[in-house]
């Protein structure tokens, strides 16, 4: 891409991921985050955000195949980049969508990716300048999925949807690292 927006908007992984490639239409925000975040419509950036918890992680896997979308590994997410533009449409309080789940949602339409773009992120809207490094992977990005715990393994089962013993539920204050 040429020319990107000056403005871009921080999302968690995988959820940023899930913007682009799997068919997330609306990312959900509070009133007052939309109010304060100075958000309208038009488009921007998205940007992955740097904090990603392995809960987080494994709540966006099973909503996401819950949908029929296969997250990648969490040590192939990119984080604190501009990863693509997506144009915001609408601000909506209400939605039939199984996307909606906030007080609010910014419903959203023509995402490209992009190959990341390292940069620092903000809450709301911010006007992104390209910087520094992407976020490192951790440890538990690595050991993810694998047998012996440890990068230098293979996933038993590398086709299958991720199983889990009883549904993750939906993390709560996971912080707003952007």
């Amino acid at each position: 891409m040429s020319e990107l927006p000056h403005l871009a908007l921080s999302v968690r992984q995988p959820w940023a991921w899930a913007i682009l490639h799997g068919g997330k239409i609306i990312e959900n925000r509070s009133a007052g985050a939309i109010r304060s975040g100075g958000m309208t419509t038009g488009t921007i950036c998205l940007h992955a955000a740097s904090g990603m918890t392995e809960a987080e992680y494994q709540w966006g896997v099973w909503r996401l195949q819950r949908h029929g979308v296969t997250a990648p590994r969490p040590d192939s997410l990119p984080r604190r980049a501009i990863i693509g533009t997506v144009e915001v449409v609408d601000i909506i309080d209400r939605s039939d969508s199984e996307w909606f789940g906030g007080e609010m949602g910014l419903v959203l339409e023509n995402p490209r990716a992009i190959d990341p773009i390292p940069a620092k992120g903000k809450l709301g809207y911010f006007e992104w300048n390209a910087g520094g490094s992407l976020a490192p992977v951790l440890p538990w990005m690595r050991a993810y999925d694998r047998p012996g715990g440890d990068d230098g393994t293979l996933p038993l089962f590398p086709d299958l949807d991720q199983s889990f013993r009883t549904d993750p539920s939906k993390p709560i204050g996971t912080g707003r690292k952007a």
